[in-house]
C-alpha cells in the first residue's frame, strides 16, 4: 500500500509572528521557516506503518514556492520515500490545495491519504475534509490513533468530552491531532541520503486543477493587548463589578 503525505511550509512555532505595517498579511521576511508540526505528526505516523509491514512505499507532497522544496527533504530525511512539489508562488487556498491532492491522489493511487489536522499559519482546519468530500473517501480526523488491518483502518479520534473509534474502508483519508505520536528527529546520514532521493516538480497546471483564489483579505492586525487586571477587596466587590460589566445578575 502507497501513503500519501501532503506537508506544508509555514512559519516555525517558536517564532513569534508580527504583522506587516500594510496589514496585508503577515511579515515572513527573513524568518525560520519549517514544517507544519501536524505535518510532522502525519509523516512519522505514515513511516511506522510502512516499518510495520502495512504500507510499502510513503510519498510526501507539497504545495507552494520553490523554497518547500527544503520541507519535503526533512520529510525525506525522515524516512519518506519521495516527494512530489507543485510550484505555486501565490498562496493556494484550502480548496486549491484539496482539489490538487485529488488530483494527485488519481495518478498515485495511494491506500491511505495522511496528513495534518490543521496548519498553525492559517487554522483553516479544511483540506481534509474538503479532500474527502472531492475523493468520496471515508475520513478519521483528529486522530489519536491509527491501525491498519487489511481494507480497514481504525481511527480513534478526539472528540469533545472523549474519543470515538470509527473503522474506515481503505482507501481513506486520515487527519492527525497532536498524541497521535512523537515525530523522530532526522540523523544526519539520513539527512545526506534524503538529497539522493526523488523530488519531482510540477504545476497546477501539470494536473489541470484551478486554484484561482476565491477569498480576499481584507485586512490583518494583531491581537488587542490585554488589559491590566484589578484587586477586589472582598467578594460583594467582585459580584458588584461583574454586575457593572454585565456578566452576572
Amino acid at each position: 500500500m502507497k501513503i500519501l503525505v501532503p506537508v506544508k511550509r509555514v512559519l516555525d512555532y517558536n517564532v513569534k509572528p508580527r504583522v506587516k505595517a500594510d496589514g496585508t498579511g503577515v511579515d515572513l521576511a527573513n524568518v525560520k521557516m519549517s514544517m507544519n508540526p501536524f505535518d510532522e505528526i502525519a509523516v512519522e505516523e505514515a513511516i511506522r506503518l510502512r516499518e510495520k509491514g502495512v504500507a510499502t512505499e510513503v510519498v510526501a507532497v507539497s504545495i507552494g514556492e520553490a523554497k518547500a522544496q527544503e520541507t519535503l527533504r526533512t520529510a525525506l530525511a525522515m524516512g519518506a520515500d519521495r516527494a512530489i512539489l507543485v510550484t505555486s508562488e501565490d498562496k493556494v487556498e484550502p480548496l486549491g490545495v484539496a482539489k490538487l491532492l485529488k488530483a494527485i491522489a488519481d495518478e498515485e493511487a495511494p491506500g491511505l491519504i495522511i496528513l495534518g489536522k490543521q496548519a498553525i499559519d492559517d487554522d483553516n482546519n479544511q483540506t481534509g475534509q474538503m479532500l474527502a468530500a472531492l475523493t468520496g473517501w471515508g475520513q478519521g480526523t483528529f486522530a489519536s490513533a491509527v491501525e491498519v488491518s487489511g481494507d480497514t483502518v481504525t481511527v480513534t479520534r478526539e472528540i469533545d468530552g472523549g474519543a470515538e473509534t470509527v473503522a474506515l474502508s481503505l482507501p481513506a483519508i486520515v487527519t492527525t491531532d497532536l498524541r497521535l505520536n512523537e515525530p523522530r528527529y532526522a540523523s544526519l546520514p539520513n539527512i545526506m541520503k534524503a538529497k539522493s532521493k526523488p523530488l519531482a516538480t510540477k504545476t497546477a497546471a501539470d494536473y489541470g486543477v484551478d486554484i484561482a483564489p476565491r477569498l480576499s483579505t481584507l485586512k490583518v492586525e494583531e491581537p488587542a493587548k490585554r488589559q491590566a487586571g484589578v484587586k477586589v477587596a472582598d467578594v460583594d466587590e467582585l459580584i458588584g463589578k461583574l454586575k457593572a460589566l454585565g456578566v452576572v445578575a
